[in-house]
């Protein structure tokens, strides 16, 4: 399921008076802007500018995929707060507007997040875009958007300590020197002797580093086998995360990259050409992106500022060097990862991060 983030604002001059509303559509796993929307509103209140927003980038989201699971960011706290249920609508004008809201997609799929004022400039310029063009009689116009603005000041750094990823993809199976498809869907297969020589090695490298303080698994049995070797060496339990585990490859478990272009041609250039694009049954790379920096941002928080080993596969581990380089999915695809190999990325509050290292093998030699 495709996550989007709706970046909404509103805003009259006069309150009431002249007004407007803007509206961005972000890929949550990319950061890509989707699309942008604005609108001219008359003469209304700043609250009735700031729930039109709100709808407008509703609506957007779900013509874009109408079972995308959406965040609300918004710098109303009134609108973020209403919406969520933890404050009561008092004026009937915004009441009917809340109602339209909550109509556009399934409650169930719409969280809803207050964001300060300086994270929320693109909606902002947007929303004055629209002001300004009806004060002058105009549409606004996409085309004359926020490319023709100065952008909004740069953020400081953050130089607070940072939480640190080390990456390891688990040891050799029987399908791993067969170079076969082994995801989520398949027979789970365990570790090989080779497998097992390899955690075990890993386990002795990262006693002797000395450094990490948690270990985190995929659910799958070649991750949980060499995250309880390298945690019972270091002393720790293991916890095992549900969005570490591998992408579901449908149809294709457990067949070469060969087999699948003999059986499903069509399909697997569709799936080499688009991150969108799932084999039968099975993941696209935008899902798997999603998933991923969803439990990225789940550990920074709960690990904030610690070293934490991550046991994930191939997929997940290349997914979040990825993104921490900022890099387009096709990365993906020129990233070797090896097994057993050990990849290192740390992770920043403010959202920046950088990658320490990728695919070392010296501790199997």
């Amino acid at each position: 399921m495709r996550q989007f983030a709706v970046e909404a604002d509103g805003g009259s001059r006069g309150n009431p008076g002249p007004a407007g509303y803007g509206a961005v559509v972000v890929d949550a796993a990319t950061g890509e802007t989707l699309t942008e929307t604005a609108g001219f509103l008359g003469t209304v209140t700043n609250n009735t500018a700031e729930y039109r927003g709100l709808i407008a980038g509703l609506r957007a989201a779900r013509d874009l995929d109408p079972e995308a699971r959406v965040e609300v960011r918004m710098d109303s706290r009134l609108v973020v707060e209403q919406m969520a249920g933890r404050w009561r609508i008092k004026h009937p004008g915004l009441r009917e507007l809340a109602a339209e809201a909550a109509g556009i997609l399934p409650p169930d799929q719409v969280t809803y997040t207050w964001i300060p004022r300086a994270e929320n400039q693109h909606a902002d310029r947007l929303a004055n875009e629209a002001m300004d063009a009806g004060v002058r009689g105009e549409r606004w116009d996409p085309a004359a958007s926020t490319a023709d603005l100065p952008a909004p000041a740069a953020a400081p750094p953050d130089l607070s300590t940072p939480t640190t990823f080390v990456l390891l993809r688990h040891g050799e199976t029987a399908l791993t020197p067969e170079k076969r498809f082994s995801g989520s869907g398949g027979s789970d297969p365990a570790l090989s002797e080779a497998g097992r020589r390899q955690a075990a090695r890993t386990a002795e490298a990262l006693a002797a580093r000395g450094t990490v303080e948690a270990v985190v698994s995929s659910p799958l049995l070649r991750c949980r086998q060499t995250a309880e070797a390298v945690a019972g060496r270091l002393g720790l339990p293991v916890a095992v995360d549900e969005g570490l585990r591998e992408t579901a490859f449908g149809a294709w478990e457990g067949l070469t990259f060969g087999e699948v272009r003999e059986s499903w041609p069509e399909e697997l250039n569709a799936w080499l050409a688009s991150p969108d694009v799932a084999p039968a049954g099975g993941e696209s790379f935008a899902e798997v992106a999603a998933r991923v920096a969803e439990t990225r941002d789940r550990l920074r928080a709960a690990h904030a500022g610690r070293t934490v080993l991550l046991v994930s596969h191939v997929t997940p581990v290349k997914t979040l060097v990825r993104l921490a380089l900022g890099a387009p999915w096709q990365a993906l695809f020129r990233m070797e990862l090896a097994a057993a190999s050990l990849s290192e990325i740390a992770c920043y509050a403010d959202g920046n991060a950088s990658v320490r290292l990728l695919n070392d093998t010296g501790h199997l030699r």
